[in-house]
């Protein structure tokens, strides 16, 4: 209650961005500080993988990985971090985030800013070496750099997977942000074999997860399973935002995400676990029990949150850990 009654308040009073930074400052400095949380009573595992409870934090929240201590402190079971590019990029030109409290909605268009594959696995392993890893799982989730054309997006893929691989629990490979120009053609078969075949080449254990959009087509998404079962992935994370923006009347560029984006989302898990026995990680619109139930009996086994967080903060975590 001290966050929605408090803490919120005063940070929808900031700029989106500036309400961002300011919180994760502070959960980098307070994180090592803070206390973990007991054990809970509902283990899931996947992938290889043994999680205290459903509930991690998706990638895009944490982009640079400088608050892990903290996101294991307020209850998450696992958190994912990135999206991690080969080349550091300033991403897009502020504004680029937008907030809609009524629609309990966000509008991003950040066109993943972030250190760089390097920086990043550097400042890993010091943490590593430091004794202040988290002991929950940590994902990192790698896309493609800007500059890079879709035809070497391969390399560039394969450039951060060898440079962070060492310091990842899995990885996830983003084909999907609406943000970064020809992205989405990777969840084409034929570039998402290419892709998966190559990374296949290096992976030795680690599990590699593909996040995809809650956009595809019925026939697309059947074709992208198909793919991902062919190259024995380790789970799907559905789903991204949605360039789907019918459910906000003050529009703006970028990809949807919060309760607009509930349904949707559960539809493309539903569909994937007709198709196969893939762990999948549900993402999309989940504010409350009711609202992670439904992806749970849809077919997902492990949940993340982002815009719910935002706007409901740790209560949510603690609220869904009991599934």
């Amino acid at each position: 209650m001290i966050y929605e009654r408090l803490v919120r308040p005063l940070l929808f009073a900031l700029d989106p961005e500036t309400a961002h930074h300011f919180a994760l400052a502070f959960l980098r400095t307070a994180g090592p500080l803070l206390s973990k949380p007991p054990d809970t009573l509902s283990p899931v595992s996947a992938f290889g993988l043994n999680f205290r409870h459903r509930i991690g934090l998706a990638a895009g929240l944490d982009k640079n990985g400088i608050a892990l201590p903290a996101w294991e402190a307020l209850g998450f079971s696992f958190v994912e971090i990135g999206t991690v590019t080969a080349q550091a990029q300033p991403g897009n030109p502020r504004p680029r985030i937008f907030r809609y409290p009524k629609e309990r909605a966000l509008i991003n268009r950040l066109g993943f800013n972030n250190d760089g594959a390097e920086v990043i696995a550097n400042r890993l392993a010091h943490l590593r070496e430091r004794g202040s890893w988290p002991g929950i799982p940590v994902g990192i989730n790698i896309g493609k750099s800007r500059i890079t054309p879709i035809e070497h997006a391969v390399e560039d893929y394969l450039f951060s997977f060898r440079k962070l691989q060492a310091q990842a629990d899995y990885v996830a490979l983003n084909i999907s942000s609406p943000n970064t120009p020809g992205l989405r053609e990777l969840q084409g078969s034929q570039r998402l074999d290419e892709l998966l075949r190559a990374i296949n080449a290096e992976r030795a254990n680690l599990p590699v997860l593909v996040k995809i959009a809650p956009d595809l087509e019925p026939a697309a998404l059947d074709e992208l399973v198909s793919v991902c079962k062919s190259n024995n992935i380790s789970g799907i994370i559905a789903t991204n935002t949605t360039l789907d923006h019918s459910a906000i009347a003050r529009d703006e560029e970028g990809g949807l995400s919060g309760a607009p984006l509930q349904k949707k989302s559960t539809a493309i898990i539903r569909q994937i676990a007709t198709k196969t026995k893939i762990p999948i990680i549900g993402c999309g619109g989940i504010f409350d029990a009711d609202s992670a139930r439904e992806k749970i009996e849809a077919g997902a086994t492990l949940l993340q949150i982002y815009t719910g967080f935002i706007f409901r903060g740790p209560k949510l975590v603690h609220e869904l850990a009991k599934l």
